[in-house]
């Protein structure tokens, strides 16, 4: 189940922090098989101190802390092209989650990516090569019928959201502290995407 976050506009939307206060006391129900979010829809903001920790992509068009109205100190940032996983960041993320209490991991990629188009098109440069190669999976793994390129944007965005799937997928795999803390419901590992022409944000269960 996904659901939306709606632009930050929308007027039929909750509060911005109420609407996330709301979501973290229901932290626990999330962890359990219920659904981490219940409304419809709600607006990109402020997560509470107990689901402040993120993955996100380092595009400068989406930064976690301004799509969730956060502030300095309110979340572990861990920013990557194309939201690949390495050792690095899982060990970051172990200390954000075991030792710092961080209560959510959050793989949040974005439409238009850079980097997935990249890896759609074989690109080749220096160490970008590497990186883009932990991308390529999403592109074989991607269910789409239409034209499979990097000019047809909704490939792209299709692969993308793939690629967040994998992700939270290799980060259960590759770190027993985190699926161990997964699995005895001390955090909740998700994925997003931030569509950057419409600013809402949909979290995946």
């Amino acid at each position: 189940m996904r659901q939306k976050l709606g632009h930050p506009l929308d007027c039929n939307c909750l509060g911005r922090r109420n609407f996330l206060k709301m979501a973290g006391g229901m932290t626990v129900a999330g962890i359990a098989g219920g659904s981490l979010f219940l409304a419809e829809r709600a607006r990109a903001d402020a997560l509470s101190k107990e689901l402040r920790d993120k993955l996100t992509c380092i595009d400068s068009r989406a930064p976690a802390e301004v799509i969730m109205d956060l502030g300095i100190g309110d979340i572990f940032n861990c920013r990557v092209a194309g939201n690949v996983r390495n050792a690095d960041i899982l060990g970051s993320m172990e200390f954000a989650c075991k030792l710092a209490g961080a209560k959510v991991v959050l793989v949040m990629g974005h439409t238009a990516c850079g980097a997935i188009k990249g890896a759609i098109d074989n690109a080749e440069l220096g160490n970008l090569t590497g990186l883009l190669a932990k991308i390529k999976p999403a592109i074989g793994a991607t269910a789409y019928t239409g034209e499979r390129s990097a000019k047809n944007y909704a490939f792209v965005d299709a692969v993308a959201r793939k690629n967040v799937e994998l992700t939270v997928a290799d980060i259960r795999k590759d770190s027993p502290v985190l699926a161990e803390m997964e699995a005895k419901g001390g955090v909740k590992m998700t994925g997003a995407m931030y569509n950057l022409e419409t600013g809402a944000v949909e979290f995946f269960d």
